[in-house]
């Protein structure tokens, strides 16, 4: 695992949260919606089916365990997740709280415009407050 670098667009659009297992947990800079991304630190995968079977297992355990801390941490209507890769082909799923107030509900976030960057420490204040929850 050494050699895994995460794709600089990830890199530049997300801050970093925590090392779990397989992935690395990131909160997307859009403050619009609570919004993770798991990245499994594996080099050249760009499908879930790429992955060997256990690390499909544990891509699938550590998905739902983000989920459901989001969904608990947040309060969501909704917790939407996805693997889309259309624009960033590294590995990497979207595990996004979504309210029925929200700005792109009940539509896909992807149409809600130009993302909201957090401002004045707030995702660092998130992130603290979400990384306690597990």
């Amino acid at each position: 695992m050494t050699d895994f670098e995460l794709d600089p667009t990830l890199e530049r659009d997300s801050f970093p949260v925590a090392e779990i297992g397989l992935t690395e947990v990131r909160l997307m800079n859009d403050s619009r919606f609570p919004w993770l991304i798991l990245v499994p630190r594996r080099t050249g995968v760009t499908e879930v089916h790429e992955l060997t079977p256990l690390d499909q297992t544990m891509l699938t355990f550590e998905t739902a365990q983000i989920a459901e801390a989001l969904k608990d941490f947040t309060g969501a209507d909704k917790i939407n997740v996805a693997a889309l890769g259309n624009q960033v082909p590294q590995l990497h799923v979207h595990v996004i709280a979504r309210f029925k107030t929200d700005p792109a509900w009940p539509g896909p976030v992807w149409c809600a415009g130009d993302a909201e960057p957090y401002k004045n420490g707030s995702a660092k204040a998130f992130i603290e407050r979400f990384s306690s929850t597990f």
